[in-house]
């Protein structure tokens, strides 16, 4: 990034720009200088002429040096980390070179930042040499999740008498993402078909003898003693044997995002709480070795490509687990009544585990929920105490009768289906969860076989 006298509006414009940048100091200076010669031209005092030329004079020659000054600077700015949990910290480190051959004066320099990542950061830099630089530094955090532009990054000039201050805008800005707290869970059993990697999800395309090897063409960093030489003589080129290669099991985590499904908002929210929930589950699974994609009411899925919406491994599941928590970050409140589209998302095939935060159900989305289950391997379904989050101070005896009836109709369906109220531990409901299905087949979250 650089700065410099802005152009394009003559120099007119840019004397007018400079007198605009005259400070209270300066427009004090200059009001009093022009009082004073005017007393001096009706009382017929020389000597106040002179200090009043001289108070009216000095802020326009500190106008005019400004505007004069062609100070070449770069200036950069370096995010670390750019993405970050809500409540962490994020290091901003500012960087000014001075590409020029003169020194600069007095810099004050000023980074523009949402209010809700703190203050807005001011530092005042001495005079920088010919080719040299200055960095500095500041923290910003925040508790809400979100997408929040740094910068642009401005400079300002000041004269030595303070009555003249000019500022100058870089074009350039980061953006800082802060993602949904998340929270380590244990490794449970859950009803399932099989683990993330397992014998059990092996697909083997390399058959028994030499006759029946499958093989593909030579990569760099190939193992040359898994050469096949017959393939390679047959078709010209280095061939390799094909290895047994792990079939990923499945897992779809889906959000309920309705307005109408939550109450209350900030922080502490439920809608906050499901939020962050999606998120660990997200992460949870892709560490155990999952293909997993994120799914919310309106029946978007992330990632949307690759097979079927999912996941891949290697590069590209790391990427698809930062498009996930973007994703999460910034999530809001869909205008959507049902979970219709949803359930038309996961109806179709066989999709493995089906992790589900719901808000408040009625009859209707209760019944659509139920048939979600559908072929699933396993259905594990977090439901929203919701009149317990609205009066947490309130500490119920048991679950509410509507509560209870809506978690025995989706147990009764085959899932898995766990209250949340207000305070609990999400690794606690993450374990109950898992004590909680007792005649469904097993899968072991901890990647190992059950």
């Amino acid at each position: 990034m650089s700065a410099g006298t802005p152009g394009g509006a003559g120099e007119g414009a840019g004397v007018r720009a400079a007198l605009s940048g005259l400070t209270t100091r300066g427009r004090s200076f200059l009001a009093a200088g022009v009082a004073a010669a005017l007393c001096a031209y009706v009382l017929g005092q020389a000597e106040l002429l002179r200090v009043g030329l001289l108070l009216t004079v000095l802020p326009l020659i500190c106008v005019y040096a400004l505007h004069r000054t062609r100070y070449r600077v770069s200036g950069s700015r370096r995010l670390t980390p750019m993405r970050v949990p809500a409540g962490a910290e994020a290091r901003v480190q500012l960087r000014m070179d001075n590409v020029s051959r003169l020194p600069t004066g007095l810099l004050m320099l000023q980074d523009r930042v949402p209010y809700v990542l703190g203050p807005r950061p001011r530092f005042v830099l001495d005079r920088v040499e010919p080719g040299g630089r200055r960095e500095v530094s500041y923290r910003v955090r925040s508790d809400l999740r979100g997408r929040y532009p740094l910068g642009p990054l401005q400079l300002r000039l000041a004269d030595p008498f303070g009555l003249v201050e000019l500022t100058r805008s870089f074009s350039t800005y980061d953006t800082l993402t802060v993602i949904p707290r998340t929270e380590p869970l244990p490794p449970v059993r859950l009803a399932g078909e099989s683990s993330g990697y397992g014998d059990g999800s092996l697909r083997a395309l390399a058959l028994a003898g030499d006759d029946d090897v499958i093989p593909r063409g030579y990569r760099q960093g190939d193992d040359l003693r898994r050469v096949h030489w017959r393939s390679t003589a047959r078709y010209g080129e280095l061939m390799v044997r094909r290895e047994e290669q792990p079939q990923r099991s499945r897992a779809t985590v889906l959000l309920d995002t309705r307005r109408l499904a939550y109450e209350g908002a900030g922080p502490d929210s439920a809608f906050e709480w499901a939020v962050s929930g999606a998120a660990s589950t997200l992460v949870h699974l892709l560490e155990r070795g999952f293909s997993v994609r994120l799914l919310t009411d309106t029946g978007n899925s992330v990632p949307s490509e690759g097979a079927g919406g999912f996941s891949s491994g290697g590069q590209e599941s790391a990427e698809a687990a930062g498009l996930m928590m973007d994703t999460l970050a910034i999530v809001g409140h869909s205008d959507g009544a049902g979970l219709s589209r949803a359930h038309d998302a996961v109806r179709g095939g066989h999709d493995g585990l089906l992790v589900a935060f719901f808000g408040e159900l009625d009859d209707v989305q209760t019944s659509m929920a139920a048939k979600m289950r559908g072929r699933s391997g396993g259905a594990v379904a977090f439901v929203v105490d919701t009149d317990a989050w609205a009066d947490p101070a309130v500490v119920p005896s048991g679950p509410p009768s509507a509560l209870a009836e809506r978690l025995r109709q989706l147990r009764d369906a085959g899932w898995t289906a766990v209250a949340v109220p207000p305070g609990t531990s999400f690794a606690d409901l993450w374990r109950q969860a898992g004590a909680g299905q007792g005649q469904d087949h097993a899968v072991n979250t901890s990647g190992g076989r059950p």
